[in-house]
């Protein structure tokens, strides 16, 4: 799927998506009309029936992605009467909170993080969520993810789509010959780490930082899974929310240990050069050593899945497969940080709210994921119907009620940090700068309000 942190929306090649034969309909999305009796329409009757009724959506999804979206209210809009129209654009996040403000908003945005989402809301621009959508929320979702819907004690807007971080990527055919096992704890990663280096024939880990004007952002996810494993989900709370400093001891631990991997020459970074080819190793590129056996470890998001070189097998008895990063013990809870979308709504009637209860019901998501390439967390789900092994496995984390979620940091920050002095600051710390001074210089970079 394409995955979004702000400045970073990582086109995922096509042929993640199974669907290369699709025709493409550039940023827009309309459905034609088709004949209400070629459909089954008993899924859709508990959204009412419309006369001359439209509702117009827009959001960062385009191009393939947007034609997949597409397809999944065709026949919602032949029983429903609502035409349904889409709008993509890798603009909307600069121009929509100008458009709420000039009253030239679409019906309905998909927002992809939850800091654009708080803007809209603490501007008033947003209509609060019908009762039918907050049932299916109730119904379907975690209270993790309700939350991020929540502005203020008020309720505006149900998930869509999902995506899970934190994976280790490795080759099962390695593992299975030098009898390695999967850790279980954070101490089990950091043994079998350097148990490969001990070896002495490939270094562990392989890692990339270099992704344009966002180059950075690949360090961030490492510190946010380190914090919500470390500290906890309270104090990754507390951190984002700014609440303690950027330069908590919390924060400067999980510096420190991402950095046992990162900085350290016996670790990375195998197949690519030293330690210092991190920062100039696309993120694309940087776990394909494993494929040549010459790193064994990689960290990066479920997405990662899309840049294997064609023909490579992505499954647990295949060239490649993926773990989550461990808790710190083997009892502890699971917590993952992930991404996600927001359906929020700047017009209030019930064709727009009829939409929005379809965009939030399991009828829905297991249509979309059923086309490929996304998951989603709506526990109505049925994981067999996630395209690849990875994106099941995603679906049954996500679904488990013992997970703890919480949105990728980076994204819940101001963009002056989140988007700018936090993957600055990775590179920094990369070259050589302590996590004290890091942290330190990140957090003089907090807006003061």
């Amino acid at each position: 799927m394409r995955f979004t942190q702000r400045g970073r929306r990582v086109l995922i090649p096509l042929a993640f998506a199974g669907v290369a034969g699709l025709a493409l309909t550039g940023c827009t999305g309309d459905i034609a009309a088709q004949d209400k009796e070629d459909v089954d329409c008993a899924p859709y009757e508990e959204y009412g029936t419309f006369e001359n009724e439209s509702v117009s959506i827009a959001g960062t999804i385009v191009d393939t992605e947007a034609d997949l979206m597409t397809k999944t209210w065709q026949d919602f809009a032949a029983c429903t009467g609502i035409e349904v129209n889409y709008q993509g654009s890798q603009e909307f996040e600069t121009q929509i909170a100008v458009q709420a403000k000039a009253g030239n908003a679409p019906d309905i945005g998909i927002v992809p993080q939850p800091g654009l989402f708080n803007t809209l809301a603490e501007g008033g621009y947003l209509k609060p969520a019908s009762q039918a959508v907050e049932d299916h929320v109730d119904e379907f979702w975690s209270e993790d993810w309700k939350t991020y819907g929540t502005y203020d004690g008020e309720f505006y807007a149900a998930p869509l789509m999902a995506s899970v971080k934190g994976y280790i990527w490795y080759s099962p055919s390695e593992f299975e010959e030098k009898g390695y096992e999967i850790p279980t704890t954070l101490d089990e990663l950091k043994e079998l780490s350097e148990t490969i280096a001990a070896e002495g024939d490939h270094k562990p880990w392989c890692a990339g930082m270099e992704s344009g004007e966002a180059s950075g952002w690949p360090g961030t996810d490492w510190i946010e899974d380190f914090v919500i494993r470390q500290a906890g989900p309270d104090v990754y709370d507390q951190w984002v929310e700014h609440e303690i400093p950027f330069n908590d001891p919390a924060i400067v631990k999980a510096f420190d240990s991402a950095g046992e991997y990162l900085k350290n020459p016996d670790m990375v970074n195998g197949g690519l050069g030293d330690v210092s080819t991190i920062i100039s190793t696309a993120f694309g590129d940087a776990g394909l050593p494993i494929l040549d056996g010459e790193c064994s470890l990689h960290h990066q998001a479920s997405f990662y899945e899309g840049f294997w070189p064609e023909g490579t097998k992505v499954a647990a008895d295949g060239d490649v497969y993926a773990f989550l990063m461990p808790p710190t013990s083997a009892d502890a809870g699971q917590a993952v940080t992930g991404g996600g979308e927001l359906v929020v709504a700047f017009t209030e009637s019930d064709a727009v709210e009829a939409v929005r209860a379809y965009l939030s019901s399991d009828t829905w998501a297991n249509k979309r994921v059923s086309l490929g390439g996304v998951i989603s967390a709506n526990s109505g789900l049925d994981p067999e119907n996630a395209g690849s092994d990875i994106l099941k496995d995603s679906v049954e984390i996500l679904q488990n009620p013992d997970t703890v979620f919480r949105f990728d940091g980076s994204d819940l920050m101001p963009s002056a940090v989140g988007a700018s002095s936090f993957w600055t600051g990775i590179i920094e710390w990369l070259n050589g700068k302590s996590s004290e001074d890091v942290t330190d210089t990140i957090e003089s970079s907090w807006p003061s309000s």
